[in-house]
């Protein structure tokens, strides 16, 4: 029901007459692309996910917001605890900018300026927790140093696809999945002066970023949904075993013991909670409901997050074609990873000429309406990557923008 009512035509239609109202009145002259988060919708999508985590905290995770005043927003709603960094260099700067105390990078860095910067900075170090799969990881920090006197936080990335019918299924991340292998790396950590073991990482991605519930794509959803079943319960018995192992080695050294196990995403937060080993969750694209996570059987979050283009001329009377538009989304090609016209309903992209890079025509039972001037706004199909386009984030509740706040790029970053 709820997928129905976002995407209805008449919700549609509605929003655009709503933004066409907050630029009229915004004092003045916007810059195109435009770039717009409702906090009504990102709100509600907050209090959701929330919800679906029952209590365990959610760290935020900023690749798929990339605007600080977001981060901060997300933070500041109750269920949410810390950032999930994508890069170290964006941890440094989040930390240095008071934005969160609790930062951990979820994948491991080979950045060595940032890693340089790190170990430089006592302050920094207490609040950012390094990813490692690999003893090649340590021996980096190690060879940027002179001393171990600023110990590093870190936590190990620990393989969570699905092992069936003799295949990996899921994001190819980690090379630690057996037992041994996580036991060995941990002792690594512990034994090596300088280093403190404080976390663990399993992103079941083959559960928590795949739709799972795709109109006229039933049979493959289904197959999709019992792989997600399967992947859930071999992973609890695989973090259990983990766990257990991990255990056994407080008292070696100063290990006391994880401080912290992150797992799942916006789409397996129920899941991913329920398993006992687990501390924490993570969630990001959730909180502006881009297109690629429209069809979740788990959850329908509300569309948030919009840009908007002008129309720049009409090529003929069942044609508007408006300024630039290629904002394609990262992963593998396909029509899924294109921009979609949303609002006004009734727009579609062209076969021929798709997002463009200049232009983009636009076709359908409204094209022949727009004027000249007029925005047409899209919904990107991944969260946080639109916002590396433009500098300024227009923020709306109700029918007014009331703030317009820098994104990374506005703040002159690109990391």
């Amino acid at each position: 029901m709820a997928f129905v009512q976002h995407h209805s035509f008449v919700a549609r239609n509605r929003l655009a007459a709503r933004l066409a109202d907050a630029v009229d009145a915004w004092p003045e002259p916007l810059s195109t692309p435009t770039f717009v988060v409702d906090l009504d919708a990102f709100d509600a999508n907050a209090a959701d996910l929330a919800r679906r985590a029952g209590g365990t905290p959610i760290r935020v995770a900023s690749k798929s917001l990339r605007v600080p005043a977001l981060v901060a927003r997300a933070l500041a709603t109750e269920g949410f605890a810390g950032v999930l960094a994508y890069t170290l260099a964006e941890a440094l700067w989040l930390a240095d900018n008071d934005v969160c105390d609790d930062i951990v990078v979820a994948y491991p860095s080979v950045d060595r300026a940032a890693l340089a910067a790190l170990i430089a900075s006592p302050r920094a170090a207490s609040r950012i927790t390094i990813m490692v799969d690999d003893v090649a990881h340590l021996d980096l920090v190690d060879s940027l140093r002179a001393s171990t006197a600023v110990p590093v936080r870190v936590a190990l990335d620990i393989d969570a696809g699905l092992r069936w019918g003799g295949q990996l299924v899921g994001p190819k991340r980690s090379p630690l999945f057996d037992v041994g292998a996580v036991a060995a790396l941990a002792r690594a950590v512990i034994d090596r002066p300088g280093f403190q073991l404080v976390g663990a990482m399993t992103y079941e991605g083959q559960v928590a970023g795949v739709p799972d519930s795709v109109p006229h794509q039933r049979a493959k959803s289904a197959v999709v949904r019992k792989l997600k079943q399967l992947s859930v319960t071999q992973l609890v018995t695989r973090r259990t075993a983990i766990a257990e192992a991990l255990s056994a080695l407080e008292g070696r050294g100063d290990f006391t013991g994880l401080e912290l196990w992150n797992a799942g995403g916006s789409g397996s937060i129920e899941s991913s909670a329920a398993d006992p080993v687990v501390t924490e969750v993570t969630a990001g694209s959730g909180l502006l409901g881009p297109t690629l996570f429209d069809h979740y059987r788990s959850f329908s979050p509300a569309p948030a997050a919009f840009f908007g283009l002008p129309v720049t001329r009409r090529p003929s009377a069942e044609v508007a074609t408006v300024h630039g538009g290629g904002l394609i989304a990262s992963g593998p090609a396909g029509a899924d990873r294109a921009p979609t016209p949303w609002a006004p309903a009734g727009l579609s992209l062209t076969g021929l000429e798709g997002a463009g890079e200049v232009q983009t025509p636009l076709v359908g039972t409204n094209a022949g309406r727009l004027a000249i001037g007029e925005l047409v706004w899209f919904r990107h199909a991944k969260s946080g990557e639109p916002f590396e386009h433009g500098t300024t984030v227009l923020l709306a509740q109700g029918d007014r923008f009331i703030d317009a706040v820098p994104s990374y790029r506005g703040h002159g970053l690109a990391f």
